[in-house]
């Protein structure tokens, strides 16, 4: 088995669901410096025909030189610049930039479109839990943070039912995984009201203490 929890959890969850597309078209938001990601897309780009677009401000792009891989040196938001290098509609595209919710759904709703019917689009870090209190990675912003994009992916699945399968994993940080299903456009997400939250809930939680069963 894998030690690695970072690997694993591509290996297992991205890499295995992509690996027999022929020619897949993929879309990197993020080259670390360790360019684990990058590697691993590019291992498959070249064993299956395909093309890697990376995308990022660093200058990571050092790494790797294939005639498979594009590299391109700006912001994951920065649109119209990057849509010029996208000629074919893509089979994968994987997020691992700025992890905070409103960015993450603004890359969701503008990329989404240049997905395939059929594609998937992985949103990696979307796991609170190594960053709660006295846990492996205690963090009090990434906790709160990975916690409200994890909610916020929750929302536009729910205002968009049928038109995406979505599963997470919770290995290492985390992971969410959007299988696309229809050509159709995302609805603009509303807010979930969940009824943990409700007057009801409140009261049949207490109900023992007003002298009463559930």
């Amino acid at each position: 088995m894998e030690k690695d929890i970072h690997k694993r959890k591509f290996l297992n969850f991205i890499l295995q669901p992509i690996l027999n597309i022929d020619s897949p078209q993929i879309l990197e938001f993020g080259v670390s410096e360790r360019g684990m990601s990058t590697s691993i897309f590019l291992d498959l780009c070249k064993k299956n025909k395909g093309k890697l677009i990376s995308v990022d401000t660093n200058k990571n792009s050092r790494k790797f030189q294939d005639t498979n891989w594009q590299f391109i040196n700006t912001r994951d938001d920065n649109f119209d610049f990057i849509e010029k290098y996208i000629d074919k509609k893509l089979d994968v595209i994987y997020l691992d930039t700025i992890h905070k919710a409103d960015h993450v759904e603004k890359i969701i709703y503008n990329y989404y479109d240049k997905l395939k019917v059929g594609g998937f689009f992985f949103i990696d870090d979307t796991s609170w839990l190594p960053y709660t209190k006295n846990n492996r990675k205690d963090h009090f912003y990434m906790e709160v943070n990975n916690h409200e994009t994890f909610d916020r992916i929750i929302e536009i699945f729910n205002s968009n039912s049928g038109l995406f399968d979505l599963e997470f994993s919770f290995v290492g940080t985390g992971i969410a995984k959007i299988h696309k299903l229809s050509s159709e456009k995302l609805d603009t997400y509303k807010k979930t009201r969940f009824r943990k939250s409700s007057f009801k809930n409140f009261f049949r939680k207490n109900l023992k203490f007003l002298g009463k069963k559930e």
